[in-house]
């Protein structure tokens, strides 16, 4: 049986292992990254959990020493242990690396155009 969240699923999720930091104000949540795709992420709920998640929450994820990507995120749901998150905010040389990633990892420029132009909807 297929899952039918993914059967809904516009944006691919890319499996990636790198740094990931949350933070809200002063607050700040070290996390394991599981996804991320051109339209949010999905982590693995950080130790000490308290954010306001009625606020945005900063993500800053380490992709080397010299590649970062930042983008301000909603809260969607947190299910299991794992926290979902939608991009409310990205810079443009985030969006960028993103992209680049998500290009990398799809193998397909078609879909990949696909995407993008279903974030302008």
């Amino acid at each position: 049986m297929t899952d039918p969240n993914e059967e809904r699923r516009v944006f691919s999720r890319i499996t990636f292992d790198c740094s990931i930091t949350l933070s809200q104000g002063e607050k700040r949540w070290p996390a394991k990254l599981i996804d991320l795709s051109l339209k949010g992420l999905l982590v693995e709920k950080p130790q000490n959990w308290d954010a306001d998640i009625t606020q945005l929450v900063d993500a800053h994820i380490t992709l080397d020493e010299d590649a970062f990507i930042n983008m301000s995120i909603n809260w969607r749901h947190d299910v299991a242990g794992q926290i979902g998150f939608e991009c409310e905010h990205i810079d443009i040389d985030s969006i960028i690396h993103l992209r680049r990633l998500v290009e990398l990892n799809l193998g397909d420029a078609d879909l990949l155009d696909r995407e993008l132009a279903s974030l302008g909807r």
